[in-house]
């Protein structure tokens, strides 16, 4: 049965405390997204990972080990979340699922975060055999950590299919102006 993880990205401390913020699973596209999947028939989970901004991989680990990932699974990982899976799939070579998009993948690549989330992991190269779709969408207007970021993927995995967009920053509530995000709804939903 097809189902769908949205997982989003890593926040500051201060984003992560602000009470006047909502919670990470619920900021930005993440829950306009669910919805809508959901409506499509494609039961959606979007993961809380506690003390996000911390970034530790085992923390992160525990809470994805939570959902069943199979054939039919479609992954949708922003930024560190992004970053996440495509670190989790690469470990995890037993694991096949239907598609992986990445949104503004971040993996830290002047390794400026002090515990590196990323440390000793190569991608998979072979990743493209396990995943029927892969995709990173990305703005023309993110920042260099996420442009080098999405360089070092598109490196190590040339078939992966890239969609990018003018103007849409981090894909932000604050940079896109809008909870909704059409454009990745289609591109989940596309065969």
């Amino acid at each position: 049965m097809k189902n769908a993880i949205i997982l989003h990205g890593g926040p500051s401390r201060q984003e992560y405390y602000d009470i006047n913020a909502p919670s990470m699973s619920n900021a930005h596209w993440v829950p306009w997204l669910q919805g809508q999947l959901l409506k499509k028939d494609i039961p959606t989970a979007t993961p809380e990972i506690p003390w996000s901004y911390d970034r530790n991989w085992s923390v992160w680990e525990k809470e994805i080990k939570r959902y069943d990932i199979g054939r039919e699974t479609i992954l949708i990982g922003h930024s560190t979340g992004a970053g996440f899976f495509l670190k989790y799939l690469s470990i995890n070579k037993s694991l096949k699922i239907n598609k992986l998009i990445l949104v503004a993948p971040w993996l830290d690549p002047d390794k400026n975060m002090t515990k590196n989330f990323f440390d000793d992991f190569e991608i998979d190269k072979n990743l493209g055999s396990r995943i029927d779709k892969m995709v990173i969408v990305n703005s023309d207007n993110d920042s260099e950590d996420i442009q080098k970021s999405v360089t070092i993927i598109r490196d190590k995995i040339p078939d992966i299919d890239y969609v990018e967009f003018h103007n849409f920053g981090h894909f932000l509530y604050e940079d896109m102006h809008s909870h909704k995000f059409p454009e990745l709804l289609e591109i989940a939903t596309a065969p």
